[in-house]
C-alpha cells in the first residue's frame, strides 16, 4: 500500500506524515491513529492507479465512506485525510477509555447471532454478508459469546483491534468527530454516494459520518440497495478484494471484481 501511495498520491503521503507526526505506514500495528489515515491514502491511491473509474453510484465500508465521498466529488482529498486522522485518533482515545474488542462470526445455523450478542452486552457492529457478521463490545462479553456461538457450530475470530468500534463505546468519539465535521466544507456529490449506516445515499454527510462511529455497518443492506437502484456491476478500487467477496456472497445476478486484488494481476 505504501508503494502505491508514494507513486500515485505522494501529496497525501506527505500530508499524512505531517498530520500524524510520523509515516502512518510504519505504524500499522500501533492502532487506529495510524491505520485509518494509511487506509484512506491507500484507497485514493488505488483509485488513482485504476484511472479514477466512474460508475453510476459509489459506497465505502466504514472508514471507506470518506474515500467514497472524495471519489464522488463531495469532499476534497486533503480535507478527507485530515478527517481520517482525527477519526482514527478519537476512536483510539475512546477505546483506551472504554476497552473492548471485536469478533467476526462466520457461518449460518439455527442460533440467532443478534440474540446471543444482546445477552452478552454486545453490538452487531458489521452485517457484512450472509453468514458473516462482526460483534463489538467488552472483552468479557466477547469471550462468553464466543463459547456459546462455537457450541452452536459457528466459527469465531477475534479481530486484531483494541476497541469496540461501531458500538456505543465510541459515543465520545462520535460527538467530537461531529465537531471536526462541522468545520469541513462538503459539496453536492456528482453521483449518489451510499452511506453504509443507512443503506441509502447520504442525505447529510456530517450526520452520517458521525453516526457511523457508533452505528453498525450495514454492508449487506447497502449493496442490496444499490442493486435495487440499478447496479449490476460492482468494482472494488481500494487495496485488496475483501468487499468483492462480500458482494458475491450477498447478491445474485451481478458481476463483482477488484482492481487491486489477485484477479487484477491476470486481467
Amino acid at each position: 500500500m505504501a508503494a502505491v501511495v508514494a507513486t500515485y498520491r505522494p501529496d497525501l503521503l506527505e500530508l499524512a506524515r505531517a498530520e500524524v507526526g510520523a509515516d502512518p505506514f510504519n505504524g500499522l500495528t500501533a492502532g487506529a491513529g495510524s491505520v485509518q489515515p494509511a487506509l484512506f491514502c491507500a484507497s485514493l491511491a488505488c483509485w488513482e492507479q485504476a484511472g479514477r473509474p466512474r460508475g453510476g453510484m459509489i459506497a465505502g465500508h466504514s472508514l471507506g465512506e470518506l474515500a467514497a465521498l472524495v471519489a464522488g466529488g463531495a469532499l476534497g482529498a486533503e480535507a478527507g485525510l485530515r478527517l481520517a486522522v482525527v477519526r482514527g485518533r478519537l476512536m483510539e482515545e475512546a477505546a483506551a477509555a472504554s476497552p473492548g474488542g471485536m469478533m467476526a462470526v462466520l457461518g449460518e445455523g439455527a442460533v440467532a447471532v443478534a440474540e446471543v450478542a444482546g445477552r452478552h452486552e454486545l453490538t452487531v457492529a458489521n452485517d457484512n454478508a450472509p453468514g458473516q457478521v462482526v460483534l463489538s463490545g467488552p472483552a468479557a462479553g466477547l469471550t462468553e459469546a464466543r463459547r456459546e456461538l462455537r457450541s452452536a457450530g459457528l466459527k469465531t475470530i477475534r479481530l486484531p483491534v483494541a476497541g469496540a468500534f461501531h458500538s456505543p463505546a465510541m459515543a465520545s468519539a462520535a460527538a467530537r468527530f461531529r465537531e471536526a465535521l462541522d468545520a469541513v466544507a462538503f459539496r453536492q456529490p456528482e453521483l449518489p454516494v451510499y452511506s453504509s449506516v443507512t443503506a441509502a445515499p447520504f442525505a447529510d454527510p456530517r450526520a452520517g459520518l458521525a453516526a457511523a462511529l457508533t452505528e453498525p455497518v450495514r454492508w449487506r443492506g447497502t449493496v442490496a440497495a444499490m442493486q435495487a437502484a440499478g447496479a449490476s456491476e460492482f468494482v472494488e478500487v481500494g487495496p485488496g478484494d475483501v468487499l468483492t467477496g462480500l458482494v458475491r456472497r450477498t447478491l445474485e445476478g451481478v458481476e463483482a471484481r477488484s482492481l487491486a486484488g489477485p484477479e487484477a494481476v491476470h486481467a
